[in-house]
């Protein structure tokens, strides 16, 4: 029942995905309200299959990387479904869908659905560590998908060869304004993640904290930097995109994998 949850949300994402690329081809008007219903609808089915999942755990279900990945394309749709209308960003639904049908795809597709070996008791900090510090990942997520949407409006403007999706781009000041916010969500929801980790009253594998912190320190910089105007928007936003696609590929080591230590 779980996994055809999960199924009905991928088609979700699958057609706000499909409503862009025709829309694109025809050189139509992306409507956000279509991609922002579709992600909505596909958000409460990653939802139910949380909830189903978490309830035949007895815990936060992310105990394998098949939920961990679940939960990192939970999370991005949440956090666009929070801030999409906040900073008029309906458009961004139009790459958040993309990016979270690729994550549920891979998670349908591959062999990583193991069951864990080990059942323990849930723990109130051990739970709030893991889930604060994957909706973390759904903000850098999303920092990655505005990053994206800058240098693509950017790139328009100086080769002059503007595409009927440009003219559905916010600003760029306000694309880099919501970038920026969207980082600093992120960095303030990994960093709770962190300190919530050194409550949980066991060991802290060196490997999983060291990588850890890496991450923390790479997204520290990029709004170091920003915040000193060292670099301009676009490298910031080309930051972000290396910054995510490192995080990402570095999650089989930070604390929600491993089968010695779980999470």
């Amino acid at each position: 029942m779980d996994r055809q949850l999960l199924i009905a949300s991928t088609l979700c994402f699958f057609t706000a995905l499909l409503r862009t690329l025709f829309a694109v081809r025809k050189g139509i008007p992306l409507h956000g309200r279509f991609n922002f219903f579709a992600i909505g609808l596909g958000f409460l089915f990653q939802t139910g299959f949380l909830s189903i999942r978490g309830h035949a755990l007895g815990r936060c279900p992310l105990t394998n990387l098949f939920e961990v990945f679940v939960f990192l394309a939970w999370s991005v749709a949440l956090v666009y479904l929070v801030i999409g209308p906040a900073y008029r960003l309906s458009l961004m639904g139009a790459f958040t869908a993309p990016l979270v049908f690729l994550i549920q795809i891979f998670a349908l597709l591959a062999p990583i659905d193991i069951p864990h070996p080990v059942r323990l008791p849930a723990d109130p900090w051990l739970e709030f560590h893991a889930s604060v510090s994957m909706i973390a990942y759904g903000a850098f997520a999303l920092a990655c998908v505005a990053g994206v949407m800058y240098l693509l409006q950017e790139r328009q403007l100086k080769t002059h060869k503007i595409h009927s999706i440009f003219y559905h781009l916010p600003p760029l000041t306000n694309l880099f304004s919501a970038l920026t916010r969207l980082l600093w969500l992120g960095f303030a929801l990994y960093t709770a993640g962190l300190v919530s980790g050194f409550f949980t009253g066991g060991p802290l594998p060196r490997l999983k904290m060291t990588c850890a912190f890496v991450v923390w320190i790479f997204y520290g910089t990029i709004l170091q930097v920003r915040h000193l105007h060292r670099l301009a928007p676009r490298r910031v936003a080309t930051l972000c995109i290396l910054a995510f696609s490192a995080a990402v590929s570095v999650l089989w080591a930070i604390n929600f994998v491993s089968q010695t230590h779980p999470t």
